[in-house]
């Protein structure tokens, strides 16, 4: 029995020192599980290098992504949804809105405006998903339309990235009127022989999925994304079936004819140059 205490040696006493590591350092990824360095995620476009899980981004990150460097001019940036029929649920619509332009990204969910795609001049419209989950108001419905009535203008195709849940409650009737509102819109602009390129990305649902974003002449989609009207659970209650394996994923939809192709965030920009040459003839 030992009648001293040994000193632990500095290197033991700095191997039994917990380390704190910094918040954020690493993600893991929802897809495979696997522990990944968060900037080295983020330098892949957000994409998993492991599984390709295409993590959601932000509508500023996609018109990087997408459009030339430069060249986005931005269009009805000043327009706010108004409370207009005072509704309330466990807070007001107006402290909902407030609350959502509080976090600076944009003044509703959708940003819209003008660039180009290695050269090709295009009116774009990118929804904002952390604004109310993307959902598509009076706001949404007039910045969309304006996006396509400036296409006719300036003879340029359309690009509309959609993220949504679907139409904004709050707004009851008149969000579901903005369905019909833009897909008058784009009928016009296909009269004038004007393309129409649909980008879905996870999740693009409800009325949106009901109206525009289904009515591309080409409809694209990112791997995985969630595309469909009502949720699977809604479904299988109603129907009273069990759904398939992936219903609802881009996958499933391209093997059944309502995506055209599937497409990774790396190249989407890219495939995107190449179909609107193949479409559009500037005069």
């Amino acid at each position: 029995m030992a009648w001293f205490k040994r000193e632990k040696a500095p290197m033991a006493q700095a191997e039994g020192k917990r380390v704190k590591v910094p918040e954020g350092l690493w993600t893991k990824c929802v897809g495979c599980k696997e522990t990944l360095i968060t900037k080295e995620l983020e330098k892949n476009l957000n994409v998993c290098p492991k599984c390709n899980h295409h993590y959601r981004i932000s509508a500023r990150q996609r018109l990087d992504l997408l459009l030339d460097q430069g060249s986005f001019v931005e269009f009805d940036a000043g327009m706010v949804s108004v409370d207009f029929l005072a509704f309330k649920d466990s807070k007001s619509y107006q402290e909902r809105i407030n609350a959502a332009v509080a976090k600076g990204g944009s003044k509703d969910a959708v940003i819209c405006g003008e660039g180009k795609i290695e050269g090709t001049p295009v009116q774009m419209a990118v929804f904002d998903f952390s604004f109310m989950g993307g959902s598509m108001g009076s706001v949404v419905g007039e910045k969309i339309t304006r996006v396509i009535e400036r296409a006719l203008e300036k003879l340029t195709p359309v690009i509309i990235v959609s993220a949504s849940g679907g139409a904004r409650m709050q707004e009851s009737i008149l969000s579901l009127m903005q369905m019909a509102k833009t897909s008058a819109a784009l009928a016009k602009l296909r009269e004038a022989g004007l393309p129409f390129v649909s980008i879905l990305t996870d999740p693009t649902t409800g009325g949106v999925t009901a109206s525009f974003a289904m009515l591309g002449d080409v409809n694209m989609a990112e791997p995985k994304a969630l595309i469909g009207f009502a949720g699977p659970r809604v479904i299988e209650q109603t129907i009273r079936q069990k759904l398939p394996e992936g219903f609802q994923r881009a996958e499933y939809l391209l093997e059944h004819g309502m995506v055209d192709l599937i497409v990774d965030r790396k190249d989407m920009k890219g495939t995107l140059s190449r179909i609107l040459k193949m479409l559009h003839r500037p005069a």
